[in-house]
């Protein structure tokens, strides 16, 4: 049963004052303020975990052939049973460089659990990282995760006609390009379509700028010719983005992401508002979490508050 209601809702006052204070400083030291995070939810989703529904969870299955081209499968036994399930296939942030599909042994295992206790069959997706797999490796990994999906996710009692794809800072940006860039557009035509995608605080445009904390990992991953960032960008592309959508910002962000993500939501909407060929078009949802910051958007799942994924399980049944 959901009951916490409320932004930060699961944390204690005296860490709800702190998430306050370092909000509008976020960027300024983004990893010492992602590690007062993680160790702030690390304990409540731990004990969510211990005390939950068990769940069955089948680890690190390969989908490609490099070692991180690796999966891990959340269902609980009722869903297997059941069959038909939706299909949750998450993927990871981490500036392009760095990352895990499970950071400490909770994040971001959190996500598939609290997903996989809703009935949902949920993957949690590991990718290649840069600079030995620069752009668009990442995009190349969705799709073959996917590929993966729409083949085998049956036998854990998923719908594989029903797969969402839900990305996360870095991850956002693969998933956003797979599904828009037009190096994909064959790809896409000849694949089952996605049935939804979620972006979560995802880096839509490629910069450098000086207030960027992660120009490194924008340099390591879509290379150091400035002059291509526009066309490698999945903002460039929004227009063709054709899957029901879902994009989601943190009121305290890593620089820009927030804008890039409102930006991509707007060209998102009005290119479907143009369309004109008389076939009706899901309009784009977009959903600000108030007091949340770029890592705490994620970490928060499975810890008591379910805003956003209340609001994403309306999103998939909309």
């Amino acid at each position: 049963m959901h009951t916490l209601q409320e932004p930060l809702g699961s944390l204690s006052a005296t860490l709800r004052e702190r998430f306050a204070q370092i909000g509008p400083v976020w960027g300024r030291d983004i990893n010492a303020h992602r590690d007062l995070v993680i160790a702030a939810y690390s304990p409540l989703v731990a004990a969510a975990r211990d005390a939950g529904e068990p769940l069955e969870v089948a680890r690190d299955i390969a989908y490609g052939d490099h070692e991180r081209q690796r999966l891990d499968v959340f269902a609980s036994a009722r869903s297997r049973e059941k069959g038909n399930a939706d299909v949750v296939l998450f993927v990871h942030g981490g500036a392009f460089l760095r990352g895990s599909k499970s950071f400490n042994g909770l994040i971001y295992d959190n996500v598939s659990r609290w997903f996989a206790r809703q009935g949902c069959v949920a993957l949690n997706v590991e990718y290649r990282l840069a600079p030995e797999a620069p752009y668009p490796a990442g995009a190349d990994d969705v799709a073959a995760a996917l590929a993966w999906a729409q083949k085998h996710v049956a036998g854990f009692g998923g719908n594989p006609q029903r797969i969402f794809l839900v990305g996360h800072s870095a991850g956002g940006a693969h998933v956003a390009t797979y599904l828009c860039d037009p190096l994909y557009a064959g790809l896409r035509e000849g694949a089952s379509a996605v049935a939804g995608a979620v972006l979560i605080s995802a880096r839509l445009a490629a910069d450098v700028l000086p207030d960027n904390p992660n120009a490194a990992g924008v340099r390591a991953y879509f290379g150091t010719d400035e002059t291509r960032y526009a066309v490698r960008s999945p903002l460039s592309h929004a227009a063709h983005f054709d899957t029901p959508l879902m994009v989601v910002v943190a009121e305290y962000e890593n620089p820009y992401l927030d804008a890039y993500g409102a930006a991509f939501f707007e060209r998102v909407l009005l290119a479907r508002q143009r369309a004109g060929d008389g076939a009706p078009k899901r309009a784009p949802r977009f959903v600000q979490m108030l007091r949340h910051n770029h890592t705490s958007v994620v970490a928060h799942f499975d810890s008591g508050e379910t805003l956003l994924g209340d609001a994403m399980l309306d999103f998939f049944s909309a």
